[in-house]
């Protein structure tokens, strides 16, 4: 029973800012996008923070929840993409990268905030924090303040976690992420084209990257940035 327990306990402190972070980041695309110009997913009712328009339930719930179950290092995971006719927006060179950025400065966003709601609690209860971050979910409350400040402070960090990750996972210069539709944007023609075509192979390489990481790029220069910007956001707590 205390395993199970424990189980819920870690996915209900996990999920809710996971599926906040998804939910944001794809509404943000949506909503970019209607704005600049392409109605389709408005008309789909995917511009909306209702997280159910968003959830694919493999990548968001199944696969997330067994790589937090077996403790893995590696956390992955998706939602279903918001349907974005690039031929509609207005500026057909500009305006794809500011659809694609939109998820990315959205994630970083609620990192931000969620930093500094985690260091509010710092200020109102210092050992709220100590516990979260040295004792996590077998931290006992004093208090009934400490009661909510723990599960919150716990939730603040989970937050920036799955933010930053969305955000830096979204950037690899690969398309069909963000990264690769900002870099396609940004290129001369021919590489663009040549970036572009690439396009329906692009998750399958992706996947490739983080199970081989053939060239160190995970290792060297993904995750430092990642653990940069998490201590960064959390206030350069460890």
């Amino acid at each position: 029973m205390g395993d199970i327990g424990s189980f819920l306990q870690t996915i209900s402190i996990q999920a809710l800012p996971l599926v906040f972070a998804i939910t944001f980041h794809e509404a943000a695309h949506g909503y970019v996008a209607f704005k600049k110009g392409d109605p389709t997913a408005q008309m789909l009712g995917r511009v909306t923070l209702n997280p159910l328009a968003h959830i694919d339930p493999v990548g968001t719930i199944i696969l997330p929840a067994f790589l937090i179950l077996t403790s893995s290092p590696l956390l992955f995971g998706w939602a279903k993409p918001v349907p974005v006719n690039f031929r509609l927006l207005r500026d057909q060179k500009r305006d794809p990268i500011y659809v694609a950025s939109a998820g990315v400065v959205t994630n970083l966003a609620l990192a931000a905030v969620s930093g500094l709601l985690f260091r509010f609690i710092g200020f109102v209860d210092p050992y709220a924090i100590q516990k979260a971050l040295y004792q996590g979910l077998s931290a006992q409350a004093d208090s009934a303040s400490q009661m909510v400040f723990i599960p919150v402070a716990l939730m603040c960090v989970a937050s920036i976690k799955w933010n930053v990750l969305l955000a830096i996972f979204n950037m690899i210069p690969i398309p069909p992420l963000d990264g690769g539709r900002i870099a396609v944007g940004l290129l001369p023609y021919g590489p663009s084209q040549k970036l572009a075509s690439i396009e329906r192979y692009g998750i399958i390489i992706v996947i490739a990257l983080f199970m081989f990481d053939p060239f160190g790029i995970i290792r060297g220069i993904i995750y430092p940035i990642m653990n940069l910007l998490f201590a960064i956001f959390l206030g350069g707590l460890p």
